[in-house]
């Protein structure tokens, strides 16, 4: 028997090429940090992002992104991370739009080399707001004097319970508009020639469908994250999620990785409810 015969008899001749990996990454929910509820942010996304990219025989990072937005600077930590990461690593990075990936969410979308989206996703929304009440008259009608000393005279701008001023709201419209340039630039630099419709169109705050999105170029493809990953990388890819293991005891009591501890107080009770409530409107704004 020659060499050649007796190497296809060898065991290692018998072993196939292991499938390929594509980790992905749960980018859900309101962006930001602190606050009762968990939220997107760095701190709370970056040891993910990196155990994503260091699996074995990894082909693509897939960011599934479901998020109306929130902090525009957690929203470009987390991206810049991904970048970073990608190009330095050489992995493909492609961001599955689902309910939402509007604002900030979009932003995160940004961070991949494809964009996919279903037809009825939102998306878009690259725009700045900032929302809030106000109640000067409430103090007055039930005899509530409201004391604020500050140390700088622009310290206590945009207090809720003092009547709004011209030179303050001008102030907030002023950094509005560079968080918006800013939001604006990310998307030109990641998206490129692929945008098809004008400035005014594009980075007005509105947003679409991902059909419409598709046709403004703010996405490349309609399509869902598995279906697309056996098409580009066979039908025996391996999917793997990248998420925080919850501890032994949360598992057995059934609590969640955020979920508050027993024997919180009245007050931190009452700041989950307005977080919630803040939260739920950021939602609701998109129909959700």
């Amino acid at each position: 028997m020659d060499l050649r015969s007796l190497l296809a008899y060898l065991p290692f001749r018998r072993f196939k090429e292991p499938p390929p990996v594509v980790a992905v990454l749960r980018l859900s929910g309101v962006i930001g940090v602190g606050g009762f509820r968990p939220s997107l942010s760095l701190a709370a996304m970056e040891s993910l992002i990196e155990r994503a990219f260091k699996l074995p025989r990894l082909k693509a990072i897939a960011l599934a992104v479901n998020s109306p937005g929130g902090s525009p600077t957690q929203s470009d930590l987390i991206a810049k991370r991904i970048r970073d990461l990608a190009e330095e690593r050489d992995v493909k990075v492609m961001a599955f739009c689902e309910d939402v990936a509007a604002s900030g969410g979009y932003w995160l979308a940004c961070a991949a080399d494809e964009i996919f989206a279903r037809e009825t996703s939102i998306v878009g929304s690259i725009g700045v707001v900032s929302a809030g009440f106000g109640f000067p008259e409430l103090l007055g009608r039930y005899g509530i004097e409201r004391r604020v000393h500050t140390a700088g005279d622009k310290k206590a701008m945009l207090d809720p319970f003092r009547p709004e001023k011209k030179d303050e709201v001008a102030r907030l419209k002023a950094l509005q508009k560079e968080i918006h340039d800013s939001f604006i630039a990310q998307v030109r630099a990641r998206r490129g020639e692929r945008l098809k419709g004008d400035d005014k169109t594009l980075f007005s705050g509105e947003f679409w469908t991902g059909k419409s999105a598709l046709e403004l170029g703010l996405i490349d493809e309609l399509g869902e994250l598995r279906q697309v990953l056996r098409a580009r990388f066979g039908e025996k890819v391996v999917v793997r999620r990248i998420d925080g293991a919850k501890p032994w005891w949360r598992r057995r009591l059934g609590l969640g990785a955020g979920d508050a501890p027993a024997g919180f107080d009245v007050q931190g009770a009452l700041t989950g409810v307005l977080a919630a409530a803040e939260e739920r409107a950021l939602w609701a704004r998109y129909g959700l």
